[in-house]
């Protein structure tokens, strides 16, 4: 039966199959293209100079090996590389493969040197630097020491310290960060990138939207230098992507995306990727794109909880020099509980209403400038669900806050309680002492003016009530 260069190659896939990972078979020899075969040599089409580099470096005995089993050890392997060179051609370049199993080049025969003939555009070059000076498109300010640590981004904010000490020599590659909206993915990627700067001067960090990714390849796309496009990102050491759940809409960018994530990978390269959602809940993306997202380690960003929320608060005030009494802070906090953008717009929208208007900062004030920030809403508030709060927030028993007693702690919390119905409530003093095992309304009286007066003369009484008023406050949103 006479040998062509389909069945020879069909042959020599048989064996690599059962010899290397499946993923890399997918990506290294499934691409390649059997053209011809002459008098023992097989001419191969692969689609890059990248491509032929890779398999020069990593599978060339394995290629020298099965290609002799089918032609004998005089069999020689040619490549037919695809260069866009923007006019459609596409030239060879051949490499003998000896009986040593070690690869030499015929230079007498070698039809181009094997190099991109036009040098690399670079997107981002800082005007009058050398080619490989790279701007890294990194924000400063977007550092670890201003993201705050917390129960709602631990995970993701170590897993990132690790990828930012030994960048591509990690487990977390890719690391994906994912959370919603305004959570601090973007900070979080970039203070990755400015920590590698900073401890590896050396590496090239690269931080690009996927926005933007998308329309520099559509612009290559259109010039017919795509190879371009590809290879400058593959001179990445840290490539970090923002927003990758974008590339659903472009498929031939996320064809692009593949050949570079899979040279960064094989390379030792980190690769930092952030999305709204975990990678398997991701629509529109190729399936051979999402099982490389898993390969590292997926962290998520959820919300911030109240103390995480008084501490972004706090630090952001002290970056920027500014002041504000706690309870102001702690309000806000309360009430703004979406993400951490908002939180910080509503802190400059209220101190620039106390600088326009000339007002103190106070809680009345910031319940005003909130209100652009807090949906209203018509839930009523229970006597029932205010005794619940307290008797959580002082660990105290229900049973115990009716019953009669001495004890200092029960009655404050009674006090409190009876201070909040009032406030929060639409029952009148006489149905609040009911909820309080029948006491009457000068009880509640009492207790009301009792709780003003102590909030006046002790501090710590006081930032109990603040609490408690401002949990009420969040129950009723």
């Amino acid at each position: 039966m006479a040998k062509n260069a389909e069945t020879i190659w069909v042959n020599c896939l048989s064996i690599i199959k059962d010899i290397v990972e499946w993923q890399h078979f997918k990506t290294w020899f499934e691409p390649i293209k059997p053209l011809e075969l002459k008098d023992n040599v097989l001419l191969i089409q692969v689609p890059s100079q990248f491509f032929f580099e890779y398999l020069e470096e990593h599978y060339v005995n394995l290629l020298a090996k099965t290609l002799k089993r089918e032609l004998g050890k005089e069999a020689r392997l040619e490549y037919r590389i695809l260069v866009d060179s923007g006019n459609g051609n596409s030239r060879s370049g051949s490499m003998d493969v000896p009986a040593s199993h070690m690869k030499t080049y015929n230079n007498n025969e070698m039809n181009f040197p094997l190099v991109i003939d036009n040098p690399v555009k670079n997107p981002f070059v800082i005007p009058g630097l050398k080619k490989m000076q790279i701007d890294p498109q990194l924000n400063p300010i977007y550092t670890f020491d201003a993201f705050v640590e917390g129960d709602c981004n631990r995970v993701a904010r170590r897993a990132g310290k690790t990828v930012a000490e030994k960048p591509g020599n990690n487990s977390f590659n890719p690391l994906v960060i994912y959370g919603g909206v305004g959570l601090g993915k973007t900070h979080l990627a970039q203070a990755i990138g400015n920590e590698v700067k900073r401890q590896h001067p050396g590496k090239v960090v690269l931080y690009v939207s996927s926005e933007k990714f998308i329309n520099q390849f559509q612009d290559h796309s259109r010039n017919n230098a795509i190879n371009d496009f590809i290879h400058f990102y593959q001179l990445i050491d840290v490539l970090i992507i923002d927003d990758v759940q974008f590339f659903n809409r472009a498929e031939r960018s996320q064809d692009a995306f593949f050949a570079i994530f899979n040279h960064l990978h094989q390379s030792g390269k980190q690769l930092v990727l952030t999305s709204d959602k975990a990678p398997k809940d991701l629509d529109g993306m190729q399936e051979r794109l999402l099982s490389r997202f898993r390969w590292g380690l997926s962290a998520d960003l959820q919300i911030p909880d109240y103390e995480v929320r008084i501490e972004i608060l706090e630090k952001k005030m002290k970056n920027d020099g500014l002041e504000m009494p706690r309870d102001v802070v702690k309000y806000v906090a309360y009430n703004i509980n979406t993400n951490v953008r908002e939180l910080e717009g509503a802190l400059i929208s209220l101190l620039a209403q106390s600088s326009l208007n000339k007002k103190e900062i106070d809680v009345e004030l910031a319940k005003k400038v909130l209100r652009n920030f807090v949906k209203t809403s018509s839930k009523e508030i229970t006597i029932d669900a205010i005794q619940k709060m307290v008797c959580e927030y002082f660990d105290v028993s229900y049973d115990k806050l009716l019953h009669k007693t001495r004890k200092r702690e029960i009655v404050q919390a009674r006090q409190i309680t009876m201070y909040l119905a009032k406030a929060f409530t639409k029952n009148s003093l006489k149905n609040i002492g009911e909820h309080f095992g029948g006491r009457d309304h000068t009880t509640v009286i009492h207790s009301c003016q009792t709780v003003k007066d102590l909030m006046d003369t002790d501090s710590f009484f006081r930032e109990n009530v603040m609490e408690l008023t401002q949990k009420v406050q969040l129950a009723a949103m």
